[in-house]
């Protein structure tokens, strides 16, 4: 028997006889949590930083911060989706995502929320490639006419199963969630729209709509994020978003 033997021995024993007690082995599993992930602030309430025309180019002059919000200026603009205004987009691409966002709309407004947006020259504007959240005047503006144009809607898609949209001039809470091809459209804390992207249901939607001709439309799994000029004043704010 070696001495390393006979001394592990000699204070195994010491440690049992001043315990008083058996001493019994135990294993302690160490499991590694991934870090979830955190929320990103897409807008800094500051700058335009990780935002640009969509097209190319800085964000046009009419888009404008006020008190941690961006607004577009739509008196002083140069008409709509020309000169300094247009659309701006995200600089980063998404995929699956959970993005949150606070808007208001002037009376008599239109703008709207579009993302899995790809900015290639072949597409004139996102909305010719992607879905869009709609932001609106329900009491004000015309296109509140037509069902599926309503605020929360999933324009020219699916009605919202609620409408939870507050007055014109009144912040709202608004939330996309994409998930693996699951959509979920939540309005002021109430989910208004689900339903499940790039199946043969989600084609047949985009047959029956204005966006049946257009051969990119809502086949991109992973693009940007816009926020729209349709000429009329809107602000949004508190745009954050999770990576899923």
């Amino acid at each position: 028997m070696n001495k390393k033997y006979l001394a592990a021995a000699a204070l195994a024993s010491l440690l049992v006889s001043c315990s008083g007690e058996k001493t019994v082995e135990s294993e302690e599993t160490v499991t590694e949590v991934a870090p979830a992930e955190e929320w990103i602030d897409l807008f800094d309430g500051q700058s335009f930083t990780g935002w640009h025309k969509y097209g190319g180019g800085e964000v046009g002059k009419a888009w404008k911060i006020e008190d941690g919000a961006i607004y577009l200026d739509a008196v002083n603009k140069d008409g709509w989706q020309t000169g300094d205004g247009g659309d701006i987009v995200t600089d980063e691409e998404f995929e699956n995502f959970h993005l949150k966002y606070e808007w208001k709309i002037a009376q008599n407004g239109n703008s709207g929320v579009i993302f899995f947006i790809n900015e290639s020259p072949e597409y004139q504007y996102p909305w010719q490639t992607g879905p869009e959240m709609q932001v609106l005047d329900n009491e004000g503006h015309p296109d509140a006419k037509i069902i599926s144009h309503r605020a929360g809607d999933l324009y020219d898609l699916i009605v919202s199963s609620e409408e939870t949209v507050k007055p014109y001039g009144e912040w709202n809470q608004a939330e996309i969630i994409a998930d693996h091809g699951k959509l979920e459209l939540v309005l002021n804390g109430t989910t208004i729209v689900s339903t499940t992207m790039w199946t043969p249901e989600w084609e047949a939607l985009i047959a029956g709509s204005k966006f049946k001709d257009m051969p990119g439309f809502g086949k991109f799994k992973k693009g940007k994020i816009a926020l729209q000029d349709h000429g009329d004043l809107v602000y949004y704010r508190n745009i954050v978003l999770k990576k899923l």
